[in-house]
């Protein structure tokens, strides 16, 4: 049996997060609907995270199995011809036997994109969390420091889950600043609910004065969620990739790249 992978993009503005729910609108319920259509069958996908509602993506990788064989050089084509505007499909291509999206990813990377000024900005609101404060990013990345490995973020977790445990690891955390835009980009293995949002809440209110530096081996130390800072909004999260053993979605499909790194 064929399993295929694609590599989708979505604003997330009006969706109610991507897992199905059948009363709300959802990135996977939208998929569904189309891939089910196209192959003359139910179709349910594995997705490799589940992004909460209003949260975007340009990475996020799909995988599901079919009996039926679709012709793999127009699938991304047939997909983006039934699909609404505010999702995408970049790339679409068949996948080793078995694969999932889900649980065959060896990291995957978020990006929370700030506008940091005294006024909002009209024009990137559905996509930047406006931080009216001035942020001294050096703060924000010497913090940072202390997330970096394998610790337990059930202090940064919204919910917990129901199996598993809230033990993660954080390869790499980078925090750009480009006049008023600052970018945080976080990679690691998995990431807990409301992880990241609340990393970047707490890193926001060390980089504006609000919280000491050394808070963060504190806040990790105690367990405790309400030690963490605010939790940032979903419109600045981007789910931009998803790494694979020879597959890289935030480098599939564009011009002059090809689906593997």
């Amino acid at each position: 049996m064929p399993t295929y992978r694609a590599v989708v993009e979505y604003d997330g503005t009006n969706f109610c997060g991507l897992q199905f729910q059948p009363e709300v609108r959802t990135v996977a319920g939208e998929l569904e609907r189309v891939l089910s259509g196209l192959f003359a069958g139910t179709v349910k996908i594995s997705a490799a995270g589940r992004t909460d509602a209003g949260v975007h993506a340009s990475g996020q990788v799909i995988s599901f199995a079919n009996e039926r064989a679709f012709p793999i050089g127009r699938l991304a084509l047939a997909m983006n011809g039934n699909l609404p505007g505010d999702v995408s499909v970049r790339y679409a291509g068949l996948a080793p036997d078995g694969f999932s999206a889900r649980f065959d990813a060896e990291a995957r990377t978020y990006e929370y994109r700030i506008i940091n000024r005294p006024m909002p900005s009209a024009f990137e609101r559905r996509f930047a969390h406006h931080v009216h404060r001035d942020a001294d990013v050096a703060l924000a990345r010497a913090a940072a420091a202390g997330l970096i490995g394998t610790h337990d973020f059930v202090a940064f977790c919204g919910l917990a889950p129901e199996r598993g445990g809230t033990v993660r690891t954080v390869h790499s955390i980078e925090i750009d600043r480009s006049r008023d835009r600052i970018v945080l980009r976080i990679s690691g293995q998995g990431f807990l609910h409301r992880m990241v949002r609340r990393i970047t809440g707490t890193l926001m209110e060390i980089a504006t004065g609000r919280r000491p530096p050394d808070d963060i081996p504190r806040i990790l130390a105690s367990g405790d969620r309400k030690r963490a800072g605010y939790t940032a909004p979903p419109e600045g999260l981007c789910l931009v990739g998803v790494r694979y053993p020879g597959f890289d979605s935030e480098q599939a499909g564009h011009l002059g790249g090809g689906p593997s790194p």
